[in-house]
């Protein structure tokens, strides 16, 4: 798991003339999953009940090497855009960073609390969207106050009751768009350590993107660290001032956006 450091960022940005501080370490990281029972014949359930009633150890345990061996050290006031064909390794590296996946070798650090936001991430699809902004914001820290003073924000900023009043209407008649803003928004109102988003600015229209990537330049400013995967490199470009570039789960590169950006098109013919 993601080891913490015991220090707390002081909540303002560091000077010009004051050295940079770290906020994510990565020391020769490898993560693999290992997926049990992949023998040929029976399907995955059937296989383990089998194994039960016969008290047969598993056979055929198939490893996926995801990430290998990443070395890196983030700073406070960096965005970061994590780059890569699909099965790369980025969404892996993210679980990582936020302590949801243990490391197979070496080590993760990072200097305050780690948030991931991910497209997928679970609301209550039973509940109104209203009440999930408010478990949401509680869950991420906030007092119940914070979550009253920023709600109405929150929910301008998703767009959400732009054609109607769907803020009042559960998740499970919203599309993955909708649902995908309000996560964002949701996270969006609170300054974050360390912000992890995976594709969130895939979602909704231009207009909902710009306003995304401005929040994302202010959480800088505001001394966090910001990781952004997305496919698109526009995105990347309007938010990020340095890259990852990640391929079968390797560093394939680390530097300026537009150094890496260009390096990564002219790889895949873009």
């Amino acid at each position: 798991m993601a080891e913490f450091m015991t220090e707390h960022r002081s909540g303002i940005g560091p000077a010009a003339d004051e050295p940079r501080v770290p906020t994510v370490i990565a020391d020769d990281l490898h993560i693999v999953y290992r997926v049990y029972g992949t023998g040929a014949g029976k399907g995955g359930a059937t296989a383990a009940l089998d194994r039960i009633i016969r008290r047969k150890p598993s056979t055929g345990v198939r490893e996926v090497h995801a990430v290998k061996g990443i070395s890196f050290t983030a700073h406070r006031g960096e965005s970061i855009g994590l780059i890569g064909s699909n099965g790369s390794g980025k969404s892996t590296l993210l679980q990582a960073i936020a302590g949801l996946l243990p490391a197979e070798r070496g080590k993760v650090y990072t200097h305050g609390q780690p948030s991931l936001l991910g497209v997928n991430a679970a609301l209550m699809n039973d509940l109104t969207g209203e009440k999930n902004v408010i478990l949401g914001g509680l869950a991420m820290g906030m007092s119940r106050e914070e979550v009253r003073e920023r709600y109405d924000g929150i929910v301008d900023f998703s767009g959400i009751n732009e054609k109607g009043d769907f803020i009042s209407l559960p998740m499970r008649t919203y599309s993955s768009g909708m649902a995908a803003r309000l996560r964002f928004s949701i996270a969006a109102a609170k300054d974050h350590d360390v912000l992890l988003i995976d594709e969130a600015l895939a979602t909704g229209d231009r207009s909902f993107q710009k306003r995304s990537e401005a929040r994302i330049r202010e959480l800088r400013e505001e001394a966090g660290t910001v990781f952004l995967v997305s496919h698109n490199n526009n995105s990347i470009r309007d938010t990020c001032d340095r890259v990852l570039w990640l391929e079968k789960g390797d560093l394939r590169m680390d530097g300026p956006t537009e150094e890496v950006l260009a390096a990564y098109e002219e790889f895949t013919g873009a």
